[in-house]
């Protein structure tokens, strides 16, 4: 028997035991198992705007993230040694994404000359439709083109959410974590934290 009550039941669980296992943001006004209950169809689950900051000795195994920017060059955090570097899961098919953007814009205009940088990755949409949103909304940071869930992996199971941004420490451990849109002045401060700690 397979009802959309049998569907929505079975995804209200799985999605439960992914959020006990801290693997994506909830909280009891925009939680996980309640949109799964909701059945909105939206393809996508939204962050809550949850913040989590690691302690340098409670940060786990440095991300490794590689694939090909939107324009088809190679990018990999190993190419970025020594530098905390921003990640941000997106989609432009995301409202909460597209919010964002802005913001995300703003805070690159200022971490860039510091020496810190920020980097988008796409998910569940073609290079040439993501590069499109970005030139059409004034983006100038670059973006790792959608690469079917690698990105996803490569970032431990913390990004759970569209969108998320870690902040990567220098030794691009997930030191901070947004599950939700983020705002410049949130962004930034999350950096300054990481850079005054280490």
């Amino acid at each position: 028997m397979n009802t959309p009550m049998t569907r929505r039941a079975a995804l209200s669980v799985a999605l439960a035991g992914a959020a006990s296992l801290g693997l994506a943001a909830c909280s009891s006004g925009n939680s996980i198992t309640k949109q799964a209950n909701q059945g909105d169809d939206k393809n996508y689950l939204a962050g809550d705007g949850t913040l989590a900051q690691l302690a340098p000795d409670k940060r786990g195994k440095p991300v490794v993230l590689a694939g090909k920017l939107l324009d088809g060059t190679p990018w990999s955090t190993a190419d970025h040694p020594d530098t905390v570097i921003v990640v941000n899961v997106w989609g432009s098919w995301c409202a909460p994404c597209i919010s964002e953007t802005g913001e995300l814009q703003k805070a690159w205009v200022k971490l860039k000359p510091r020496g810190v940088l920020l980097i988008g990755a796409d998910t569940k949409e073609s290079a040439a439709t993501a590069a499109a949103y970005l030139k059409s909304a004034g983006a100038t940071y670059p973006s790792l083109q959608d690469d079917g869930g690698a990105a996803l992996v490569a970032l431990q199971g913390k990004a759970s959410a569209t969108p998320t941004t870690l902040v990567l420490d220098k030794e691009h451990r997930i030191a901070a974590r947004v599950s939700g849109p983020t705002t410049t002045a949130t962004l930034i401060g999350l950096v300054d934290d990481v850079l005054g700690k280490g």
